[in-house]
């Protein structure tokens, strides 16, 4: 039986799970278009911290966003488990594509919608947006990223304007 994005039963969608320190984050994997070993991308002054600089991909120039720093959590040594993921991203109606670090992929899940709990209301200061839900699985939960949301419009038109001068 061949895997598909969508299984046969009503809704249950795949997600790719990958770790950021010991936690475990679930992207939706029909946007996952390549995942590659950790090499240090091209730097770029005057972007925020978390943009670790640019990359190629099949000759386009793709950001390089470290997750750690996004969320800012503590940051960590790059090592063989390391990787970026590089992912199609909806913004402003066109599609593009966007590379993430991450500690190491895990696995990938299958999720029905029942599965999917809302994330919690962590207040209007902490910046959830991009956070559309948690699900459990077993001993740990999984924290859905909607990868439309986690780089906003502003982000992309000034990385667009430091490569372009």
């Amino acid at each position: 039986m061949a895997v598909t994005a969508e299984s046969s039963s009503e809704g249950v969608r795949q997600y790719l799970t990958f770790r950021i320190g010991e936690d475990v984050y679930g992207l939706d994997i029909l946007r996952v278009r390549e995942i590659r070993g950790w090499s240090k991308p091209r730097e770029i002054p005057n972007v925020p911290k978390y943009i670790k600089g640019v990359m190629d991909f099949r000759g386009g120039i793709v950001p390089i966003i470290d997750l750690r720093i996004r969320f800012s959590l503590a940051n960590a040594e790059y090592d063989k488990e390391t990787v970026v993921i590089l992912l199609s991203v909806e913004q402003d109606g066109r599609s593009t594509i966007m590379g993430i670090v991450v500690d190491r992929v895990a696995d990938v899940m299958d999720v029905a919608p029942s599965d999917i709990k809302p994330r919690p209301d962590l207040g209007a200061k902490l910046d959830t947006k991009y956070l559309p839900g948690i699900v459990n699985r077993g001993d740990h939960m999984v924290l859905l990223v909607d990868v439309d949301k986690l780089l906003d419009t502003k982000t992309f038109t000034l990385l667009e304007e430091v490569q372009n001068s």
